[in-house]
């Protein structure tokens, strides 16, 4: 059978099994057991006539969110948070592996344009930081203590503000994916231009090594979240850019729930990264293997929970349904 062939065919079902999962209709628990072995027959007919399909990742995700309502016991008062974080988001963000690839990617290019421009004209520095900011710096520089701009603020007043302010940012990258996502790209490219500049900066004064032990400690887990931000505005622009089978309204309302989820998984993040840069980043003192420590760790953190942690979630999800 033809895909085309085979998804008309289905295609009414699959739609009534979304509805029913999204509790716009209802039926007996017996025939959504009977709904659910027969979606999970379509996804094994897919994945042998049509591995490399689109209608593979579809009946996929559709299955993931069945197999939750009908096998997960909800004790929605308790566990809802914990459920959220350990199954349901993991198992939603699989499929947008993706447009994280895009939001990293820009992100780096653009942090290698700032090096590579601030390395080519002295006054894009100012440009791009500010005089402020270069000149406090440079005075402190002199001073012998080039990390001091983190010990001036007192520890709460600047964990609360980095966080609120690193949480306004990531809003704006998730947000501005409503232009098409290329607001989202435009704050990659803003944010990944600004840290190049910033790195070659204390390159050039030849204190690259003692400025990325201070700055990657908290900034490890800040820029990976502003990146995965980034990732949910482009989920949010796709949705308006490609709705698929699904009209442009629909798919538009889905991007927003699923942006929005990955925007709710990057709270308790930005909240750490807040902490560490209000009462961990300022011990400039500390000695180099304590740094690495916190910047390893943090780095394995993002990279498991949202990369390797959703593929193996998903490859046993999928194991199970067969």
């Amino acid at each position: 059978m033809r895909e085309a062939a085979f998804i008309k065919k289905h295609k009414e079902k699959w739609q009534q099994f979304e509805d029913i999962l999204s509790k716009k209709v209802t039926i007996s628990p017996d025939r959504l057991s009977d709904l659910y072995i027969e979606i999970t027959d379509d996804l094994s007919y897919a994945k042998t006539f049509y591995p490399n399909s689109n209608v593979v990742a579809y009946l996929n995700g559709v299955a993931a969110s069945a197999h939750l309502k009908i096998y997960v016991t909800k004790k929605e008062s308790k566990n809802r948070f914990v459920s959220f974080f350990k199954t349901e988001f993991p198992l939603a963000f699989y499929k947008h592996q993706k447009q994280l690839l895009i939001t990293f990617s820009v992100f780096l290019f653009f942090a290698i344009v700032g090096a590579f421009s601030a390395a080519n004209d002295i006054d894009f520095v100012r440009v791009i930081l500010g005089d402020a900011y270069v000149n406090m710096t440079l005075e402190n520089i002199e001073k012998g203590d080039p990390m001091a701009v983190y010990k001036k603020q007192a520890e709460m007043d600047m964990f609360l503000g980095i966080t609120i302010n690193n949480i306004r940012v990531a809003m704006m990258a998730f947000v501005l994916g409503i232009l098409f996502s290329i607001g989202t790209l435009f704050v990659m490219m803003q944010n990944g231009i600004m840290l190049g500049s910033f790195l070659y900066f204390f390159y050039d004064k030849g204190l690259l090594w003692e400025s990325s032990r201070t700055i990657w400690i908290h900034g490890t887990i800040e820029i990976a979240v502003i990146i995965i931000a980034g990732c949910a505005g482009m989920v949010l622009g796709n949705g308006i850019l490609f709705p698929k089978t699904y009209s442009r309204l629909e798919s538009f309302k889905k991007s927003i729930k699923e942006g929005l989820k990955i925007m709710i998984s990057t709270v308790p993040f930005f909240i750490v990264a807040g902490f560490l840069e209000g009462f961990v980043t300022r011990h400039t003192e500390m000695p180099d293997w304590l740094a690495i420590f916190i910047i390893l760790n943090s780095l394995s953190l993002i990279v498991f929970y949202y990369i390797i942690y959703p593929i193996k979630l998903t490859k046993k999800l999928q194991r199970d349904v067969q």
